[in-house]
C-alpha cells in the first residue's frame, strides 16, 4: 500500500506540473496532426485502397504509435532539470519508494500519452475512420507498455549520462532508424520489411493496424503484447536500479 501511494503522490506532482505549463502536451500533439490532416488526404491514392476510411485505417495506428514513441523517449530531459536543481537530491532524504519516484513519472507520461491519442482518434473520424470500442481500447494498452518502457529507458540513461548534451544525439540516433523500419507512415516490403522483423514498435504498428482493422485475434496482436510487454518490464527493472542506485 505504501508503495501505490508514493506512486500516487508522484503522479499527482508530476500531472499538476504538466498542468501548469501545458507547452509539451500540445507540441507533442502537433506533429501527428500536421500528418493527419496534411499528409493523410493524400493516402488513397498512394496506397491505392478503396476509400478514405482504409487509408486511415491504415495510417492512425502508425501516428499513434509514433506519438508514444517521441511523446515518452525525451521524457529525461526533465529529469535532468530535476537533479540540476537539487529535486533528486532532496528526495533522498524522504521514505519514499524509489521505483515509485520513475513509476509515477511513467505514470505521468502515459496519461498525457492517451489524451493525445484519443484527440489524433476524434479528429479522424471526420476523414471516416471507423473502429470498435474494445478494439481502441486494446490499441490504448498496447500504446500505454509503449509509454511505460520509453519513459523508464529515457529515465535510466538521464541518470547515467546526466546532461542534456549527450542524452539528445543518443536519443535521435536511436529514434530515427525505428521510426523507419517501423512502417509508422506506410506499410514497409522488401528487404526492408524483412530488417523490420528485429524491430518492436515493427510489431506494435502492425497489431495497431489489425485492431483498428476489426481484427483483434490477428496473431500480430497477441504477438506485439507480448514482445512490447516484455520489454516493458525490463525497462522497468533496468530503469528501478538505476533509481535506487542514483537516487539513495
Amino acid at each position: 500500500m505504501k508503495f501505490l501511494r508514493d506512486t500516487w503522490l508522484i503522479f499527482q506532482r508530476q500531472m499538476l506540473l504538466v498542468l501548469r505549463n501545458p507547452v509539451w502536451l500540445i507540441i507533442g500533439v502537433l506533429q501527428p496532426l500536421y500528418f493527419l490532416l496534411l499528409f493523410g488526404p493524400l493516402l488513397k491514392d498512394a496506397l491505392q485502397v478503396d476509400s478514405a476510411a482504409d487509408a486511415y485505417r491504415i495510417f492512425v495506428p502508425g501516428l499513434l504509435v509514433m506519438l508514444a514513441m517521441f511523446g515518452a523517449m525525451f521524457t529525461g530531459f526533465g529529469l535532468i532539470a530535476e537533479l540540476r536543481a537539487g529535486v533528486i537530491e532532496r528526495s533522498r532524504v524522504t521514505p519514499i519508494s524509489r521505483l515509485a519516484l520513475m513509476l509515477g513519472r511513467a505514470l505521468r507520461d502515459v496519461a498525457t500519452l492517451l489524451f493525445q491519442a484519443v484527440l489524433i482518434t476524434v479528429l479522424a473520424i471526420p476523414f471516416g475512420l471507423t473502429v470498435r470500442l474494445g478494439d481502441v481500447l486494446l490499441a490504448y494498452l498496447l500504446l500505454g507498455l509503449i509509454g511505460v518502457m520509453m519513459s523508464a529507458v529515457s529515465n535510466a540513461l538521464a541518470l547515467k549520462l546526466k546532461t542534456e548534451d549527450a542524452l539528445a544525439p543518443l536519443m535521435n540516433g536511436v529514434a530515427q532508424p525505428l521510426l523507419l523500419l517501423s512502417g509508422i507512415l506506410l506499410p514497409l516490403s522488401g528487404w526492408v520489411a524483412t530488417v523490420a522483423n528485429f524491430n518492436p514498435f515493427a510489431w506494435a504498428v502492425d497489431a495497431s493496424r489489425a485492431l483498428f482493422a476489426g481484427d483483434p485475434g490477428n496473431s500480430s496482436v497477441w504477438q506485439a503484447l507480448l514482445i512490447i510487454g516484455g520489454l516493458t518490464v525490463a525497462a522497468l527493472m533496468w530503469s528501478a536500479r538505476s533509481f535506487a542506485r542514483g537516487v539513495r
